[in-house]
């Protein structure tokens, strides 16, 4: 799915701003007016933007509405209105009717508004549903009762929702348009061939494609009368996108109709190559260790809402700490983060909402008394989709070097390689990349009892020696962790091992002269117990510390205020192991 642009062919409109919501309390006709709705901002999570208990932890239904203008020269070309995201489930109305539906809160997706609309002001509603259950991505607990919801995470961060991404309406031309483009090339690192594909509805009898060089200036030009005749377009000089230091081309597809321009659109891409070899991960030959964050998207008010200031600022603070990577814990995160990912060169190891897939999963149990996963969870439909969709959205980013495709399952227990054979195959299919497949392991998922190992070309682990486990001990710690690396590699010695989550709350200004737990001196020691064994062992291929900033939870006894194991609080001030790090990596 492309992002959408404006340029001479493509009319842009956003429709972003302060629309109207009301909580469903009794059934609301799209028909007729919103009734008594409040303001809501749009992007953004609606649950802190109210002083609202009751509508704050809201399990449900609720309604957002604004209008949009349309004049009749626009009516004329084909529009589409499309959504960033909505969280978790959107059914759409426009002038009274429904439109659309889209099932998953992380992914875009977009309507054809061919008569449903008509010149001047038109009316858009979408009924909004934050409910998961075990047949959803991700996963909760849904229990009703007297037609009242109450769904219970299977995760720990806030089960935030809403229209979280923009809200946009394009037009292009009715008589051709191009959907949909794929900048697939082969490189030997010195040259690249180019095999773009491009999808097209409608009719042209002519097509030009364009390759432009960072400055804009045109390096490649092909021109047919099909599709078939725009291949291989030859960039003899590669210039390669490499680890913060990213170079980006532009790919320029142009439709024609008796030699009128009808539609264009312009793809950036990088040239790179990634593979896994030597126990270690290779990027254009060369390797890297992997040196950042799991992260979340949430910040004060907006909760999970797309803002590119916060997003920028974090991509600065990240570089600025000499990280080069981060995963996009636990969901796909916006296209607008992608897009600057790209241009800063960062790592990205892009992330499905696959998370809670453990059946009775609990912060401080670890999950070790839950029942059987895979004869409860019914998520395989919904899991396939997700990751379609997300393949299909980022595909042409260069910074995306790794799939996840689920956080923490219970890959220790009965069914879980017939699962993920199922998964594993099935994204390998979609991704013409063959980019390396990973999904984190849980604690309880040890070497001695995992099952799916095999599965994945990275073993990565979320691991929380000296926390969850011999907490308050990081001499047991430390060899207890150096004890499962070693048995790790012993059993999988050609893959390189990640470590996607490690990490130990800590409360900002708490200071403790005996190094106790939740103290900023207990959060040095616990990083350098860990470093200590990353770098005894030459099969680490990184170090993707939990978690970026504090972020919300839902409350719980261990949550106070949310999770703590941030680097950062959550509106971004240092806590002192930032420092620290800041060192280490610049040295790394």
């Amino acid at each position: 799915m492309l992002y959408p642009e404006s340029n001479e062919c493509r009319m842009l409109t956003s429709l972003d701003g302060f629309w109207n919501f009301k909580v469903e309390e009794q059934p609301i006709d799209p028909a007729q007016p919103l009734a008594n709705s409040i303001t809501m901002a749009v992007p953004a999570s609606f649950n802190d933007q109210v002083i609202d208990q009751q509508i704050r932890n809201h399990d449900g239904y609720f309604w957002y509405q604004t209008t949009f203008n349309v004049s009749k020269m626009q009516l004329a070309q084909r529009n589409v209105l499309r959504f960033g995201s909505v969280t978790h489930e959107a059914t759409v109305y426009v002038n009274g009717k429904q439109v659309g539906h889209h099932q998953g809160g992380f992914t875009p997706f977009e309507i054809e508004l061919d008569g449903q609309i008509h010149p001047g002001e038109n009316d858009l509603k979408v009924r909004v549903s934050n409910l998961l259950s075990n047949k959803t991505i991700p996963i909760g607990k849904l229990t009703e009762e007297n037609g009242n919801y109450h769904v219970d995470p299977n995760f720990d961060f806030f089960n935030y929702a809403g229209i979280h991404r923009p809200v946009k309406l394009y037009t292009t031309s009715r008589m051709a348009h191009i959907d949909e483009i794929v900048v697939k090339y082969d490189t030997d690192l010195k040259q690249t061939t180019v095999n773009p594909e491009v999808r097209v509805t409608g009719d042209f009898d002519q097509v030009v494609a364009e390759i432009l060089d960072e400055d804009g200036n045109r390096i490649e030009r092909v021109q047919g009368n099909s599709l078939n005749e725009i291949q291989k377009m030859v960039i003899s000089d590669t210039h390669l996108w490499q680890p913060m230091n990213a170079y980006l081309y532009r790919l320029k597809i142009s439709l024609l109709a008796e030699g009128e321009l009808i539609d264009t659109y312009t793809q950036e891409f990088g040239i790179r190559k990634v593979e896994v070899k030597n126990a270690g991960i290779y990027v254009n030959d060369q390797p890297v260790y992997l040196k950042g964050f799991g992260r979340h998207e949430d910040f004060p008010i907006i909760g999970k809402g797309m803002n590119r200031a916060v997003i920028n600022h974090d991509h600065q603070t990240m570089k600025w700490m000499h990280a080069n990577a981060f995963r996009t814990s636990h969901y796909p995160y916006s296209e607008e983060e992608m897009q600057l990912a790209d241009r800063d060169g960062f790592l990205v190891i892009d992330e499905v909402p696959a998370v809670g897939l453990y059946a009775g999963f609990s912060v401080s149990m670890m999950g070790q008394k839950a029942a059987n996963t895979w004869k409860i969870m019914q998520t395989m439909d919904a899991h396939k989709q997700v990751i379609q969709e997300t393949i299909t959205r980022d595909q042409n980013h260069p910074s995306v070097i790794m799939w996840s495709v689920a956080n923490e399952p219970a890959s220790q227990q009965e069914g879980a390689h017939e699962y993920f054979k199922e998964i594993t195959d099935y994204t390998r299919q979609l991704d013409w990349q063959h980019l390396p497949l990973v999904a984190p392991k849980i604690a309880s998922a040890t070497v001695d009892v995992d099952l799916t190992g095999d599965l994945f070309d990275v073993i990565a682990l979320n691991r929380y020696y000296g926390w969850y486990i011999d907490f308050n001990d990081l001499a047991q710690a430390k060899s207890d962790l150096m004890t499962e690396l070693r048995k790790w590699h012993q059993k999988f010695p050609d893959k390189p091992i990640l470590f996607t989550e490690f990490g130990a709350d800590t409360l900002s200004g708490m200071h403790s002269i005996n190094r106790e737990p939740y103290s900023e001196e207990y959060q040095h020691d616990y990083y350098q117990m860990n470093f200590d064994v990353f770098d005894q062992c030459d099969f680490v291929c990184g170090e993707l510390l939990w978690n970026f900033a504090d972020f919300a939870t839902p409350a719980g006894l261990i949550r106070v205020d949310g999770n703590k194991k941030g680097i950062f609080t959550r509106d971004r001030q240092p806590k002192q192991i930032v420092y620290d790090l800041k060192k280490r990596w610049g040295n790394k």
